[in-house]
């Protein structure tokens, strides 16, 4: 199911063509959104759809929910992680699973500058650990913040902004670690294999852009995300090597401190995000957070028996979480009625 999720050929015939924004999210690097704004953004919540490692806002997932989100009324942003999407001028960084302060940053200028009054933040995969972790850290008091992540922006008085109305995290990697293990797992060579591929060739194109800043000898000798990420995560984004990484970027640090509605969807099956992971005090005892967990799924699949719009399950479910949440959904019943 997971690789038929990744390969699926799809039209999305409803959604607008977006118009591309660039954030910047500390000085000196910038993301890029591709944004479907409504005729009056103010009179409606926004969706921030945030992707996994190695996928960008063209993800058949993002672009799933992006359509089925802009029928129902939302304003939706597609948004690009640092580097990803052909992005990789905008920043003389990389990007890793511990930069929930870049989606931190791009909920507040969608708060200060563009007055927008209720936002989602949705995440797939590495994109669900960062937001789970965005949420938790704005929950946290005081903030935790930890090496290789810049501070969080100031949003407003609290540290928890009450634009912030829901999060969902689809099939997060909130144990990295765990999930680093799993994708060294023979059954999932195939996996490993396309993403280390995927990330030696952003890699040597970022050497290419910035050989100043980059230069790694003996990168043909890596072949697991767990030797990239001791070799060259750790390295260039300020940890001490890839368990650091995995400790102080995984989101299962800072579950207890979610304070905002969030739904978690995640599979049992699925090949590389051990459903073990799942098994927290943190998440059973924290009643801001709903796990869902379905037997079959893959990894960002979650393909039905059913057709037509119910053919990819969780982007309904994603959207179904966000218009019950909404206070805005909820004044257009009440009006209705």
């Amino acid at each position: 199911m997971t690789l038929a999720g990744a390969f699926w050929r799809r039209k999305f015939p409803k959604l607008p063509a977006s118009t591309s924004r660039l954030f910047e999210v500390e000085p000196g690097t910038k993301i890029r959104a591709e944004c479907h704004m409504q005729e009056n953004p103010r009179d409606r919540g926004t969706i921030v759809l945030l992707h996994g490692l190695e996928g960008s806002s063209e993800s058949g997932y993002m672009l799933g929910i992006a359509e089925k989100a802009w029928v129902a009324g939302f304003n939706v942003l597609r948004l690009n992680q640092r580097n990803c999407g052909n992005t990789e001028n905008l920043t003389k960084t990389l990007y890793h699973s511990g930069l929930s302060g870049d989606i931190r940053s791009v909920i507040s200028e969608l708060i200060e500058r563009d007055g927008l009054p209720e936002i989602f933040a949705v995440g797939f995969s590495m994109g669900g650990n960062l937001v789970l972790k965005m949420a938790g850290e704005l929950g946290a008091s005081p903030p935790q913040p930890l090496r290789g992540a810049q501070p969080p922006p100031q949003l407003g008085d609290a540290q928890l902004p009450p634009q912030l109305s829901g999060v969902v995290s689809v099939a997060p990697a909130l144990h990295l670690a765990a999930c680093a293990d799993a994708l060294g797992e023979a059954r999932n060579v195939i996996y490993q294999w396309h993403f280390v591929r995927a990330l030696k060739r952003r890699m040597r194109l970022k050497m290419k852009l910035f050989p100043r800043l980059f230069s790694v000898d003996g990168m043909h000798a890596i072949r697991s995300v767990r030797e990239f990420d001791e070799v060259i995560t750790a390295r260039f984004c300020g940890f001490t090597g890839a368990d650091d990484y995995y400790t102080r970027s995984s989101a299962s640090r800072v579950l207890s401190e979610i304070r905002v509605p969030t739904l978690i969807l995640t599979s049992q099956d699925d090949p590389f995000v051990p459903f073990s992971t799942f098994d927290l005090a943190a998440i059973r005892e924290n009643s801001h957070i709903e796990l869902v967990a379905v037997k079959h799924g893959g990894h960002c699949a979650f393909i039905s028996s059913e057709g037509g719009d119910e053919r990819f399950w969780a982007e309904n479910r994603v959207v179904e979480f966000c218009r019950k949440n909404s206070a805005g959904s909820q004044q257009r019943r009440d009006s209705s009625s």
